[in-house]
């Protein structure tokens, strides 16, 4: 039996999971869901298969939705919308406070099936992301008392399209929609094809509260349904997702009179000067580069450190690198898990070796790779210029580049050097 001292070396505390039988039997209860329509689950359609990140094993299957099934939505949401934007804020907030006690209720619920559908650690969705999303409702619910007195004048746009990210798709999806519907809005959303999982789920919910017919309408589908989205008769879209993608929402709202909201993709660094904590500063890298995986537009893969302790900081970081646990995310020891799908892996490698290929040098945890699922292994690359693809593209996953200078002057300028925000 090994000794305290042996495992604080090691680190090594053995499997820790979180129970997943009762999600799990959720899932296979229903099977195969269909749309939130009009206040009412519809019948599955042509389905597509969601599958669990960190093992490839099928989840569920979810509807395809087509122009037709968000017409239908859209048309639920409009009929809604005079209606919901009647009410006070009072009113409004009541239906938002309802909605934000009962996610608490189901809190432990909703991260193990976060952790399933997008391959997140449970540690990220118990600690950060559903926390995050909950009080996103009970802020906005406060919101909704506030608004006629605080923004005099203003009414509700009317019908909000949202199409939401694969990374974290329920603060995601609570994030535009609570302040649309405090704001008397009527919400018709699209999931991400990957991660469609939590949304539904929040469609019983709402269905379990009461929710108004048509206030918040769900379709999930691929990119066609997301382009059937843009192209429908909603009043504002708000997406968030990848940069070539917004570009391509703001070409085909140019001109249509829709207001838009993007969250785009970005590259935002880690500045570690020459008097920091360099200890605090590894673990500030390690929670905004690694164990994030690099999905947030705020992750801070690109770190730059001042040439004075760069030596020091790249030894220190490369050595609690090696410590890192990566396998079950469901494993409450677990600090890296898997990427959201095969293509998203195949991205980042792709994107890697182009990396390489251009100079770079890569250090890469020795960790093995589960056997199964969609794993990458945390690295840091050396020696990039700022023209480098892995620091000028995004969606590089749970791999970090690190460069130095001299003056904050400097770091301010490489900062900048980006075509990201």
């Amino acid at each position: 039996m090994p000794s305290v001292n042996d495992i604080l070396t090691t680190m090594d505390y053995g499997p820790a999971p979180e129970a997943a039988g009762e999600v799990m039997g959720w899932l296979q209860a229903r099977g195969r869901f269909g749309h939130l329509i009009g206040g009412a689950m519809t019948a599955p359609g042509p389905q597509l298969a969601v599958h669990n990140p960190a093992t490839d094993e099928p989840l569920a299957e979810v509807t395809r939705g087509t122009a037709a099934d968000v017409t239908a939505a859209v048309v639920a949401a409009r009929a809604a919308a005079p209606g919901w934007a009647a009410l006070s804020g009072h009113e409004r907030a009541k239906w938002l406070y309802a909605l934000a006690r009962n996610l608490q209720k189901r809190e432990a619920f909703l991260r193990i099936l976060e952790v399933l559908d997008t391959g997140k650690p449970i540690r990220e969705c118990r600690d950060i992301d559903l926390p995050l999303a909950i009080r996103e409702v009970y802020h906005h619910a406060g919101w909704a008392e506030l608004c006629a007195g605080e923004f005099p004048g203003l009414g509700p746009l009317g019908v909000v399209g949202a199409i939401l990210p694969s990374g974290c798709p329920l603060p995601g999806l609570l994030r535009i929609l609570a302040p649309a519907l405090a704001a008397g809005n009527t919400v018709v959303v699209k999931p991400a094809e990957e991660t469609p999982l939590s949304a539904l789920a929040l469609a019983e919910i709402c269905l379990e509260i009461g929710l108004p017919a048509g206030v918040l309408n769900i379709v999930t589908g691929d990119g066609a349904t997301g382009a059937a989205l843009v192209a429908a008769e909603v009043d504002k879209i708000a997406f968030t997702g990848a940069t070539d993608i917004g570009r391509a929402i703001r070409k085909a709202t140019a001109g249509s009179g829709k207001a838009l909201g993007l969250e785009l993709g970005g590259k935002s660094p880690v500045l570690v000067f020459a008097d920091a904590d360099l200890d605090a500063a590894v673990e500030g890298v390690v929670t905004a580069a690694w164990t994030g995986q690099g999905e947030s537009c705020s992750g801070g893969a690109r770190i730059l450190v001042a040439e004075a302790v760069a030596e020091r900081f790249t030894a220190r970081l490369t050595a609690r690198m090696e410590k890192l646990r990566l396998g079950d995310p469901l494993d409450k020891g677990t600090d890296i898990g898997a990427l959201v799908s095969a293509a998203q892996r195949d991205r980042v490698l792709a994107l890697l070796a182009r990396g390489v290929a251009a100079g770079a040098r890569l250090l890469q945890s020795s960790a093995p790779l589960p056997a199964q699922g969609n794993f990458v292994a945390p690295g840091l690359l050396l020696d990039a210029p700022p023209t480098n693809p892995c620091v000028t593209e995004d969606g590089l996953g749970p791999i970090a580049t690190l460069a130095s200078f001299r003056t904050p002057a400097e770091a301010i300028e490489l900062t900048n050097a980006s075509r990201q925000g």
